[in-house]
């Protein structure tokens, strides 16, 4: 089993964030030879109409300068597809084959399944930056999930025997990572991400269930109700803007990648994603954003030998798949008075395509309110 250490993580850590700034100070050194050096360009200062609330890792700070934020996401999930195909609870009780079937008390197929899922995540952000071309960033999160079910007899299943929800709330992985400017030149800029996630997040989450039998018994929760990857991760991007008069735009992908398993042996998938956008502002510090975003995850690699059951999300091939959404969204950032530095947004995304390694939930909408602070 192949587990990285906080040392050595943050070891890895260290050495990034060096070649990211003795690299950053090159660049600097060759934008100051070309007279192209634009300290307030490469900052938090917003020549144009701010990014989307929900996009991060889209700007570097000037030297000096800190950034506190605040989100708070709302996710909600409401029915089942498998690939791109809706599903009913009956198309899945019955049917669908139990991976767990042989192990004592486990039927041949699913007999509970998943309805509806809520997690809201608040999400404590701070930024820094030691010089004009690097920022650093650490943000902590907060998660609260519910989940609801239908269970159905073991011997019968078309009768549903009632139905119970499964909560679970905590702290989630904590995120560390340094930006640094790649390139710059007029209205244009990119900006790499060098990141990591720390698995500060529970993984050994329990509940109470409705069995197919009758009975309430405690169980380990499946994955999708884990705080937690349980994993070190590293977190590449890359981000592109542009402005031009009122309008902006952008363009971002980040990844997630998992380094070898957890202590209960298994890996959550590791996950892609591109993001495209389009501002623009209004007046007086109020923009207006269009996006479209795009992701895809693999299954969960290994299985928890604790989590077993004839519900779909103990199953570790049902999770991952990809997905297609379109955000819009509101921001206000005046660029005087008292609320000066204050930033406040909002935005809301609905997917448009979802094809998932179902059976599992499908994604029906997710929002985003935000607060950032610039001192």
């Amino acid at each position: 089993m192949k587990i990285l250490s906080f040392s050595g993580l943050l070891a890895g850590f260290v050495l990034c964030f060096s070649a990211s700034i003795s690299y950053a100070e090159e660049l600097k050194v060759t934008a100051d030879e070309h007279g192209m050096h634009a300290h307030h360009q490469m900052g938090h200062v917003h020549e144009g109409p701010a990014s989307p609330i929900s996009v991060m890792g889209d700007h570097l700070h000037d030297e000096g300068e800190w950034m506190l934020s605040y989100r708070f996401m709302r996710m909600e999930m409401d029915g089942n597809r498998s690939g791109s195909n809706d599903l009913s609870p009956g198309d899945i009780s019955g049917v669908v084959a139990n991976r767990f079937f042989g192990t004592p008390g486990q039927p041949a197929t699913l007999r509970i399944v998943p309805t509806e899922m809520t997690m809201d995540m608040h999400m404590v952000g701070a930024m820094y930056a030691p010089t004009d071309w690097v920022t650093l960033m650490v943000m902590g999160n907060y998660l609260d999930m519910e989940m609801d079910h239908i269970t159905f007899a073991g011997g019968n299943p078309a009768l549903e025997i009632g139905r119970f929800t499964t909560e679970s709330n905590g702290i989630g992985d904590t995120k560390l990572a340094a930006l640094f400017g790649l390139f710059e030149t007029g209205n244009h800029q990119v900006i790499g991400k060098l990141g990591g996630s720390l698995p500060t997040g529970s993984i050994d989450e329990t509940g109470t269930i409705l069995n197919p039998m009758g009975a309430r018994v405690s169980i380990r929760l499946p994955y999708a109700m884990q705080l937690g990857t349980g994993t070190y991760d590293i977190e590449p991007g890359v981000t592109y803007t542009g402005h031009q008069g009122d309008w902006g735009w952008g363009a971002q992908y980040q990844a997630r990648i998992h380094l070898g398993e957890n202590g209960e042996d298994y890996t959550r998938g590791d996950k892609h994603s591109v993001n495209a956008w389009l501002a623009y502002l209004w007046g007086g510090g109020f923009s207006t954003s269009a996006r479209v975003a795009a992701e895809t995850e693999s299954k969960i690699d290994g299985i928890d030998p604790q989590i077993v059951g004839p519900v779909q999300t103990a199953d570790p091939d049902n999770y991952g798949g990809q997905r297609v959404e379109l955000g819009f969204g509101v921001n206000f950032s005046p660029d005087d008075g008292i609320l000066q530095g204050h930033e406040f947004g909002a935005e809301i995304l609905l997917p448009v395509y979802q094809s998932l390694n179902g059976p599992q939930l499908e994604r029906d909408y997710s929002f985003t309110l935000g607060y950032r602070f610039a001192f």
